[in-house]
């Protein structure tokens, strides 16, 4: 993997994740969902995006 293909790659990332949150703060605002599912699948976006970032940094060649 090339720095430009890890640049695409994290702004894919960056706008799912936009769109996972914008998605979840709708239906929180529509009351399909509570403060604590919320917050919980929030983490785990978090978690996933740290987990993959590592992933692409390490396989990025020098």
């Amino acid at each position: 993997m090339t720095q430009k293909q890890r640049l695409i790659y994290s702004v894919i990332i960056s706008l799912v994740v936009l769109a996972i949150m914008l998605g979840l703060s709708w239906m929180q605002k529509g009351g399909m969902i509570g403060e604590k599912p919320f917050q919980y699948i929030a983490i785990g976006v978090a978690v996933v995006v740290v987990v993959l970032n590592g992933i692409m940094r390490r396989k990025v060649k020098p």
